[in-house]
C-alpha cells in the first residue's frame, strides 16, 4: 500500500531541488536567477532538491563484484539529468518566460512498513512519475532509505512544459488521479492496496472500490484538508489553527484526532493514514517548506472588445449556478493565484459525482441554457430528434432482413455502417436526455447546498473571531 500528497512550491527553484538532492554536490551550485530575487526566494527549490536526494536518506552500502563496497543511490530524472535537474527546469522557465510564481510541486508516496525493497519503491515511484507527467513535464524521482520501517519517494515536478510552455495547476481531480495511479501500481507489482488489517484500521468495502475508482471518500477529505494546512502553515499551532478553521474539532494524545463539526466521531490521523500523519512528521514537513509568500496581483491585461460593454452580461441562471458550484467543489482549476481551497463539508457528498456534474455543466455552456423553459425546450428537442432516428435505424434493420439485401454483400455491409452510426447517435441523444432529467433535479439541491456553505463559512469567519486571540493554541491534550 502506498499513500500519496503533492503540495506546490513557491519561490526559487534550486530550493526544492536541494532539498532532495545531496547538499556536497550543490553547495555552490551554478544557477539561473531571475533579476531582482530575494533571499528568501533564492533558497525555495534549492532546499526541497537537497532534501529530495540527501546521500544519507537516497544512498546505501551493497557489497560490489569483488565484495568491496559500493554506494547505491536512488535517484532518477524524468526528461532530465538527476545531477543538473535544477538547470534544466529553470532553463524551460527562462525559455517560456515563466518564472515567477509556483516553481514547482513536490510530492511524495509512501509506503506500507515492509512492503517494498528500495528497489522495487523506486521502480513503482519513477512508473507513477512517467504515468503522470513523463508527457510533458520534468520529474525528480528519489527513494529515501533512511528510515528502514518507512520507505518513501519524492517527486519534483517542474510547472513549466517542456514541449509547449503550459503551466501544471494541481487540482482536486490530480489529487486523486495520483492516488488511484499508484494503488493500480501497488496492485501491479503485489504489493497491498487496502490498509493492513494487522494495524487495526481495515477499510469498509464500499470505500475501498470508491478509492479503486478514483472517488473520493471520507477519509481522503479529511486526508487532502489535513495535507491543505500542513501547505498554509508554518508552526505547529497555525496547523492546528487552520484545521479549526476548516471546520474540525482537533485533539492531540498519542495520535491527533480530528473531528468534522458535523460529525459524531473523530479520525486517528497516524492510525488512519500511516506515520507520515505522525505529529513528530507532520512537525518535519511544516518546517522544511518554505514561508508562504504574499500573493502578487497580476499585470493587467489589454484585450479587445467587440460589441457593447454595456450590453455585456454575465452568465445567469443554470449556467452561473453550475459554474460556481463546480469552482467551490474543485472541479475547475482555480486560477494561480488563489489557493486550492477547502470544500465546505455541505458540498462533500457531491464531489463522488464531479464528472456528471462537469457533464451538465458543458450541455448548459455549449447550449446557453440558463432557465428551466430553455432546459425543457431543450430536452423536448432532443427527444424529437431521438425519436426520429430511432424509427430510421428500425427502418434499416428492415430492411437488412430483405432478400435484395441478403443477396447484396456490398449492401449489407453499407446498412451496417449506416445503422453504427445512427447507433452511436443514438447514444449521445440518449444520454443528453438523461443530463436535462438530472438538472432539473439537481438545480434544487445545489440552490440548498450552497445556501448550508455559505451558512457553515459564516460559521467559521464567527469561530474565527472567537479563536483570533489565542491564535491556534495548541488543541486539548489528553491525559
Amino acid at each position: 500500500m502506498a499513500t500519496t500528497s503533492i503540495w506546490r512550491v513557491n519561490g526559487w527553484l534550486g530550493k526544492v531541488l536541494i532539498y532532495v538532492e545531496n547538499p556536497d554536490k550543490t553547495e555552490n551550485p551554478a544557477v539561473f536567477e531571475k533579476q531582482g530575487m530575494d533571499g528568501q526566494e533564492a533558497q525555495s527549490l534549492s532546499d526541497v532538491i537537497e532534501y529530495a536526494v540527501r546521500q544519507e536518506k537516497t544512498g546505501r552500502i551493497a557489497p560490489g563484484e569483488e565484495g568491496a563496497p559500493v554506494m547505491q543511490r536512488f535517484v532518477s530524472g524524468v526528461n532530465c539529468s538527476p545531477t543538473t535537474a535544477r538547470d534544466e527546469m529553470i532553463a524551460v522557465k527562462k525559455r517560456f518566460g515563466k518564472e515567477e510564481g509556483t516553481v514547482a510541486y513536490h510530492g511524495y508516496q509512501s509506503f506500507a512498513p515492509g512492503e517494498a525493497t528500495p528497489e522495487l519503491a523506486h521502480e513503482i515511484g519513477l512508473a507513477l512519475a512517467k504515468k503522470l507527467w513523463g508527457e510533458k513535464y520534468q520529474v525528480l524521482v528519489t527513494t529515501h532509505l533512511d528510515k528502514a520501517h518507512h520507505l518513501h519517494n519524492h517527486f519534483v515536478v517542474n510547472t513549466v512544459s517542456f514541449v509547449d510552455g503550459i503551466k501544471y495547476y494541481r487540482s482536486e481531480k490530480d489529487y486523486f488521479a495520483m492516488q488511484r495511479e499508484s494503488d493500480r501500481l501497488c496492485r501491479e507489482y503485489g504489493l497491498s492496496v487496502i490498509e493492513n488489517p494487522q494495524r487495526g484500521k481495515s477499510k469498509h468495502y464500499g470505500e475501498w472500490r470508491a478509492e479503486q475508482e478514483g472517488r473520493p471518500t471520507y477519509l481522503s477529505l479529511i486526508k487532502a484538508d489535513v495535507d491543505a494546512a500542513i501547505r498554509q502553515s508554518m508552526t505547529e499551532r497555525q496547523f492546528f489553527y487552520h484545521l479549526r478553521q476548516m471546520g474540525y474539532e482537533v485533539k492531540v494524545g498519542k495520535d491527533i484526532t480530528v473531528r468534522p463539526y458535523d460529525r459524531p466521531h473523530g479520525r486517528k490521523l497516524a492510525r488512519n493514514f500511516g506515520e507520515a500523519y505522525s505529529l513528530e512528521n507532520i512537525r518535519r514537513r511544516i518546517l522544511a517548506q518554505s514561508r508562504p509568500q504574499r500573493e502578487q496581483k497580476p499585470e493587467p491585461k489589454q484585450c479587445r472588445l467587440h460589441g457593447d460593454l454595456k450590453q455585456a452580461k454575465k452568465a445567469t441562471g443554470f449556467r452561473a449556478l453550475y459554474f460556481h458550484y463546480c469552482y467551490l467543489l474543485g472541479v475547475f482549476p482555480k486560477k494561480q493565484n488563489r489557493q486550492t481551497g477547502h470544500v465546505p463539508h455541505a458540498l462533500r457528498e457531491d464531489l463522488i459525482r464531479a464528472e456528471e456534474l462537469t457533464d451538465e455543466a458543458r450541455l448548459l455552456s455549449r447550449h446557453r441554457i440558463d432557465t428551466l423553459e430553455q432546459l425543457n425546450a431543450y430536452q423536448a428537442d432532443v427527444e424529437s430528434r431521438l425519436s426520429s432516428i430511432t424509427e430510421q435505424r428500425k427502418s434499416l434493420y428492415r430492411k437488412q432482413r430483405t432478400r435484395a439485401v441478403l443477396d447484396d454483400p456490398a449492401q449489407q455491409e453499407q446498412i451496417r455502417t449506416e445503422i453504427a452510426t445512427l447507433t452511436a447517435q443514438i447514444k449521445e441523444l440518449r444520454r443528453e436526455v438523461k443530463l436535462c432529467g438530472d438538472i432539473a433535479l439537481r438545480s434544487v439541491s445545489i440552490k440548498d447546498k450552497i445556501r448550508a456553505a455559505r451558512e457553515e463559512q459564516q460559521a467559521g469567519k464567527t469561530e474565527k473571531g472567537r479563536l483570533e486571540p489565542e491564535r491556534a493554541g495548541r488543541p486539548t491534550e489528553r491525559r
